[in-house]
């Protein structure tokens, strides 16, 4: 018996082994294909039907057993009406507001494809239409966050109306994005503002020099490198990178001021941030609510329709998301556990 035991551990570890194998295999192979470049597809939902089938879904979760044949009934009503509506030629169209996505990471790596969806926006929409970005940023490095201003800049210059919902936050750079819209509209506790400029690095040059390690900077170009890493930072150098840091503060005020003209731009480009009600007295935004309530009203009158463009996912992708989540929900799981016992003893 335990001979069998024995056996039967081995084969599985072995049956182990081999499928992790087989697993390493396939996503070496998938990402060697996906090598030759990121493929996208184009995701669009309409999400006035997405609302109209969760409302009855809940309509007939909330009606009794022997009423909900009559309510199934009035829906295929509902639906036949609308099918003989939409094949008559509307006197008026309706309008769209067409929705999207833009989450920031400090390099704004995002910005590439928020720009693939706004070219595909602008060639579809209509006259009347609306775009409105779901923005969340705490900000990150200028240049990055300068190019997706200019992106969104993109949608005024054709014309578009642009609002721009922030629900959590947009920050530095995210708010330099942010003010780029023809409204902008924040939760309440939402955190907006921070227009500074900052910039740190470390200096081991005394570290080196105690162990007598020197280190040649040669350049050429009088302001080539002001603070180095390595080498011994002078007074002139640091003069020069504290002028290029307010250099750039002066591009983010200008920036603000020219897209929200009522602002007091001098007493906000503090680097400060606000929750949503003081940046509201501050005018750093023009009115208070979350997406999703701005989405639910102007399904009303409009057509809401999500754009985005998503990856498509190798087997090797998809493993590692599913380890990699797995891993956070246990880590996640523990800090709130060790949280709540802390309070337990309390």
């Amino acid at each position: 018996m335990n001979e069998w035991l024995m056996d039967l551990g081995r084969f599985t570890a072995q049956l182990t082994i081999l499928t992790l194998l087989v697993v390493a295999a396939v996503a070496l192979i998938a990402r060697a294909r996906s090598e030759s470049g990121e493929r996208l597809r184009l995701r669009v939902d309409e999400l006035n039907r997405q609302r109209e089938y969760r409302r009855r879904r809940l309509a007939l979760a909330a009606t009794e057993p022997s009423a909900r044949k009559r309510l199934v009934k009035a829906f295929r009503r509902d639906d036949k009406r609308l099918t003989r509506s939409a094949r008559k030629p509307p006197e008026e169209s309706r309008a769209t507001v067409w929705v999207l996505d833009f989450r920031g990471d400090i390099k704004a790596t995002g910005v590439g494809r928020l720009a693939e969806e706004i070219s595909a926006v602008i060639a579809a929409a209509g006259e009347g239409d609306e775009v409105m970005i779901r923005l969340e940023s705490a900000g990150g490095l200028v240049h990055a966050y300068g190019l997706g201003a200019a992106q969104v800049d993109r949608l005024r210059e054709a014309g578009l109306s642009v609002t721009v919902c922030v629900d959590k936050v947009a920050a530095s750079g995210g708010y330099l994005m942010a003010c780029a819209a023809d409204r902008l509209r924040a939760a309440p506790f939402a955190v907006l503002g921070s227009i500074g400029v900052v910039a740190q690095l470390p200096n081991v040059h005394r570290l080196l020099k105690r162990h007598d390690i020197d280190v040649e900077l040669l350049t050429a170009g009088e302001y080539k490198r002001t603070l180095t890493v390595f080498g011994e930072n002078t007074e002139e150098g640091r003069e020069k990178f504290q002028s290029d840091l307010e250099h750039i503060h002066e591009l983010f005020k200008r920036h603000v001021a020219t897209r929200r003209p009522t602002l007091d731009i001098e007493a906000v480009a503090t680097g400060e941030v606000w929750y949503g009600q003081d940046a509201m007295e501050k005018r750093l935004i023009d009115e208070l609510g979350t997406s999703e309530a701005y989405l639910m009203s102007r399904m009303e009158q409009a057509r809401v329709v999500s754009v985005r463009l998503e990856a498509r996912q190798s087997l090797g992708d998809r493993f590692g998301k599913t380890i990699g989540r797995g891993v956070e929900n246990g880590i996640t799981r523990l800090l709130e556990r060790l949280d709540a016992g802390r309070w337990e003893k309390r």
